[in-house]
């Protein structure tokens, strides 16, 4: 995340809020910010918001997502946002909002799963 200039803004049970800043560095030829690029902050923003309701020796895996792209990624700072919406034992479905000025940019829909007794996921 760190090389996509995403920082970590709010944790709360079920909800993680990240702040990604608009640069060159991670834009399309159209100069906004490239789609890959909030697919990853999204990603990140549903996984962690799923793993944030999770046990302490728990890992979390995306084992699928939808993406809207709703509007060109123009910037300056990007609020992106993860919501659970189902949490389950195995599976949660996570809502994921990447907006900037008040406008939505693009949507997530994710579903993650929590693994348990899997060293190389779990650490």
């Amino acid at each position: 995340m760190a090389t996509c200039g995403v920082e970590c803004v709010r944790v709360e049970p079920g909800v993680v809020e990240l702040a990604l800043r608009h640069s060159p560095a991670i834009t399309q030829q159209h100069g906004f910010v490239h789609a890959g690029i909030l697919a990853t902050a999204l990603d990140s923003a549903c996984g962690y918001a799923a793993f944030s309701l999770m046990p302490a020796n728990a890992g979390v895996l995306t084992i699928e997502f939808k993406i809207n792209l709703i509007a060109p990624a123009r910037g300056p700072l990007f609020q992106i946002v993860g919501t659970v919406l189902k949490h389950g034992r195995t599976i949660s479905v996570v809502e994921g909002r990447a907006t900037t000025d008040g406008k939505l940019v693009a949507s997530m829909t994710a579903t993650v799963m929590t693994v348990l007794d899997r060293p190389e996921v779990t650490g």
